[in-house]
């Protein structure tokens, strides 16, 4: 669920990487500062699923925590040293979205996933012989792996009729899959569409959401033929590339509280209304969809 702190852990104890004395340095620095937002996150009681006064007033502090810390984690120095194949930077968004999520679903249920997920793809069953087929379903499940979920863990069983052997499996049913991208270009939203389609067909019920701090796309791109249910961009900026943004005369904009609030809201919406939608409900309505 710690995706950024154990990415940090790792990088702190590898056997080979990361032994240089500015790597420590900087490694030792920036557990520091973490460890300070991770304490201040974890203060923060809520937003749950049932609104309050200070929901609000929560968010926008966890926004203002997060910007503070990714403020420091960007500096120029950081960024060189730990580039994008290591993953420290992104995975901070990825933690972030427990922080936010952590309370609203615990408040719904003990029991949930919420995290980083192994989620349901497709089955199909592959015996080496009717034989074996007779005996066991070989089922093979393929999995899709989520920056980070809410939904359900699932353990299910199967064997054949009249076999003692069974089989296990395990996987993941997200209601809600977020995908968290530093920026988002028209070949990431190609390949996150897909991964949208393939969860829907599944789980028609789930949403699929994206959220990243930078857009990379024009106005060409038809935003309509897309299979998301929505994209922020916390930022409200387009993509620079990185040895840009240190320019001088660069201006960032922080991530906005607002539209992390929209987000928020928006899976809470979604996760505590009413998800009645099949043939029987749409017959007495007299539409169906």
């Amino acid at each position: 669920m710690l995706v950024h702190g154990n990415n940090l852990e790792q990088k702190e104890e590898h056997r080979t990487k990361y032994r240089d004395a500015k790597s420590r340095q900087y490694l030792t620095e920036i557990r520091v500062r973490y460890d300070q937002w991770k304490k201040d996150n974890e203060a923060l009681v809520g937003p749950v699923a049932v609104e309050a006064e200070n929901d609000q007033e929560i968010i926008f502090e966890r926004v203002r925590l997060l910007n503070e810390y990714k403020d420091f984690l960007d500096q120029q120095h950081y960024a060189e040293k730990f580039d994008s194949r290591s993953n420290l930077h992104s995975t901070v968004l990825e933690e972030f979205m427990f922080y936010l999520f952590r309370d609203l679903v615990r408040s719904i249920s003990g029991n949930a996933l919420i995290g980083k997920s192994h989620s349901f793809k497709d089955v199909f069953f592959r015996a080496p012989s009717y034989k074996e087929m007779v005996k066991l379903p070989y089922a093979l499940v393929e999995k899709k792996d989520h920056d980070f979920a809410i939904g359900v863990s699932v353990k299910a069983s199967m064997k054949c009729a009249g076999a003692a052997t069974e089989e296990i499996h395990d996987w993941d049913i997200p209601a809600v899959a977020i995908e968290c991208k530093t920026y988002l270009d028209k070949t990431m939203l190609q390949d996150v569409s897909t991964a949208a389609e393939q969860l829907k067909q599944k789980n028609p019920n789930g949403m699929y959401i994206v959220v990243a701090e930078w857009l990379k796309l024009t106005e060409s791109v038809n935003l309509k033929k897309y299979k998301i249910d929505q994209i922020y961009v916390l930022r409200k900026q387009k993509n620079t590339d990185r040895e840009f943004r240190y320019d001088a005369g660069y201006q960032k904009n922080p991530i906005y509280a607002e539209v992390v609030e929209h987000c928020f809201n928006t899976v809470r919406s979604f996760l505590t209304s009413d998800w009645e939608g099949g043939i029987a409900h749409g017959l007495e309505r007299g539409f169906l969809i």
